[in-house]
């Protein structure tokens, strides 16, 4: 038996509802296309996969259609909704197959997220403080439960030492973090062939490279070692091919970025990979703890040889 998941940088459930959202006219439209092929040297009999590949609706994010299509066709298939309110597909195949592939397709509007800068002057100490109290509502909780360690971030000491420079207590909390953001960018290069799914935050502090998914478990250990609460974000960002190319099909990458909450506003998404704040350009999949909570494809094969080959392709399309 062996197991199967696809990561950040490499590579039909119904559409949630987007409450209260915002006019038509400020919202920017995508097609994404997301594709995961397995091949395998000997027959699979059985396989069991989950994966999380519908985006979230959000008062920023509408998802206008939506569609996962499995080769071969699945012998058992339902959706649910995990702990975090993502959508989650779960499928078995229970037949010998040499290949297996995933396609998702969607069509999603993204408008800007809340303003934040509105109530900058709040402190990281005031901050710490407000997440202490009692928790009296469902955001509060969710906040408490994304300020704890798990096995993928751990505390660690190298990453509360080298954040607090910026997250002293006296200082305002979002420059503070708009700060460790930057620095994370500037001290960390970016190497896809550096680390693996399983580096620890420690090894990123010491090699001071990684990718998407090392640079967000770094930020979330920052933060929660400092008493902040994060959380760790899944889905998609647009790139633009360089002037006079076109724009080739497949060469995107899933992304993973941070949400810090904020007590009385809610949650603040910082991309320490390219220093910036989440704006439209960013389509939001899931969101968890760390990168185990959100993983785009997983599962357990029994057979399949003692070898195996994953391809991922992403496409982010701009429309009209």
């Amino acid at each position: 038996m062996s197991q199967q998941q696809s990561q950040p940088g490499q590579q039909q459930g119904q559409p949630q509802a987007a409450p209260q959202s915002l006019p038509h006219a400020c919202f920017d439209r995508y097609t994404v296309e997301h594709e995961t092929r397995y091949a395998y040297t000997a027959p699979v009999s059985q396989s069991w996969q989950l994966g999380r590949l519908t985006p979230r609706g959000l008062p920023w994010q509408r998802v206008l259609s939506h569609s996962l299509q499995i080769d071969p066709p699945p012998d058992e298939r339902h959706e649910a909704l995990d702990s975090f309110g993502n959508s989650v597909s779960h499928f078995g195949l229970h037949g010998a197959h040499r290949q297996l592939r995933v396609r998702m397709q969607c069509q999603v509007e993204v408008g800007e997220r809340p303003a934040a800068d509105l109530i900058a002057a709040l402190t990281v100490d005031a901050v710490r403080e407000a997440l202490r109290r009692p928790y009296g509502d469902a955001c509060d909780l969710d906040a408490a439960r994304m300020a704890e360690p798990t096995r993928l971030v751990p505390l660690s000491e190298a990453a509360r030492l080298y954040a607090e420079p910026s997250l002293q207590p006296d200082r305002p909390w979002f420059e503070a973090l708009s700060e460790l953001t930057h620095r994370i960018h500037a001290d960390f290069e970016f190497d896809a062939g550096a680390t693996t799914v399983s580096t620890s935050v420690d090894e990123v502090m010491q090699h001071r490279r990684g990718v998407c998914q090392d640079f967000a478990h770094l930020m979330l250990a920052c933060l929660r070692g400092h008493g902040l609460s994060a959380r760790y974000m899944s889905g998609y960002l647009l790139t633009n091919p360089p002037p006079g190319m076109p724009r080739l099909m497949g060469v995107d990458a899933s992304h993973a970025w941070v949400a810090a909450y904020l007590p009385d506003h809610g949650w603040v998404e910082f991309d320490p990979t390219n220093n910036q704040l989440a704006d439209r350009r960013y389509i939001t999949l899931a969101w968890g703890a760390d990168f185990a909570d959100v993983v785009p494809l997983r599962g357990v094969i029994l057979g399949g040889g003692t070898m195996q080959r994953m391809d991922v392709s992403v496409s982010v399309i701009p429309q009209g």
